[in-house]
């Protein structure tokens, strides 16, 4: 739709950009489907894309295999996403010779990214720590977007999240830009839509009932 498009365009247009949308809002879509224009327009070298694995991050030494298999589950969503664009066996290859790249936030630590579209999913888990060290990866000529959904924070709740942090304090810096989707952008089944309704109702409920407590 034209808020998607409008995304695409901020994205093409800037070298940071901040997605934050409901769920199914097509913040992840727009981000990958770019990408892979960059990539088949040789724009572009390599495609990363990136997770907080926070939540896993607690039990990985209790989880069977070597850290890649213990890792994989929680970013078979992405891997899902690009197999829904890209054929099995073409994207078994781009990952083998590394230019489609899968991998958990952490392991982004002393990287620097040139010549990359980098993405980093569900960016609303990571901390304000984890959110600096991604930003300041990006090397020259290189692209990050940034996807979240502020409604879905699953840190401990005395850790702020690093989306939110930098949502506020990047804003008015040229060459950064942000755009928000919300319910009427979902893509997913028209139930989704319904469900994002109900429960945001809800909450405008507690929030009203404890303010005249």
């Amino acid at each position: 739709n034209e808020e998607q498009k409008l995304a695409k365009q901020l994205i093409i247009d800037n070298q940071i950009v901040i997605v934050t949308g409901r769920a199914g809002s097509g913040k992840s879509l727009v981000g990958a489907i770019t990408a892979l224009d960059f990539l088949n327009t040789k724009q572009c070298d390599k495609v990363l894309v990136a997770r907080s694995a926070i939540e896993v991050g607690k039990s990985l030494g209790f989880l069977p295999g070597d850290l890649r298999e213990k890792v994989d589950p929680y970013l078979r969503p992405l891997y899902d996403a690009l197999e829904d664009m890209i054929p099995f066996d073409k994207l078994t290859q781009l990952k083998e010779t590394r230019i489609i790249e899968v991998a958990p936030l952490a392991f982004m630590r002393g990287r620097t990214l040139d010549n990359a579209f980098i993405i980093l999913d569900e960016a609303q888990n990571t901390s304000v720590a984890q959110m600096k060290m991604f930003l300041t990866r990006i090397g020259s000529n290189a692209k990050a977007i940034i996807t979240g959904d502020p409604t879905q924070v699953d840190l401990p709740r005395n850790q702020k999240s690093g989306l939110e942090k930098a949502s506020r304090i990047l804003q008015n810096i040229e060459g950064i830009a942000h755009i928000q989707l919300d319910e009427e952008d979902v893509v997913r089944h028209k139930l989704v839509k319904a469900i994002i309704k109900a429960y945001e109702k809800e909450r405008e409920n507690e929030t009203e009932n404890s303010y005249h407590r």
